[in-house]
């Protein structure tokens, strides 16, 4: 039986929301500058976290989830820019924001 990782799917599950996320800027909003960051370091958690799974030692896990935790931050600071410049709708921006946190 496999364990459950809560981190692992709920930061997998928050980097596909930030790719539609993504696309829906670029093909309706026609932004793609603010969104290329966003989608850096909204997809980045999760990477980080997957790589925490195979770190070498205890220090070196702590290390992949401290940047893990500085993306999750970087990308509080995107979705905060692209909502207060009119390109995510307040319905949007707190539901990302709520998953982000």
């Amino acid at each position: 039986m496999k364990k459950e990782n809560i981190l692992k799917e709920k930061s997998f599950a928050f980097a596909l929301r930030i790719v539609k996320c993504n696309q829906y800027l670029c093909s309706e909003k026609q932004e793609h500058i603010l969104s290329k960051q966003l989608l850096r370091s909204g997809t980045s958690i999760g990477a980080n976290i997957r790589e925490a799974e195979q770190a070498q030692s205890k220090t070196d896990f702590i290390h992949k989830l401290s940047i893990a935790l500085k993306e999750a931050n970087e990308t509080e600071y995107w979705l905060e820019l692209l909502h207060q410049s009119g390109y995510l709708d307040q319905k949007l921006f707190e539901s990302l924001n709520s998953d982000c946190k």
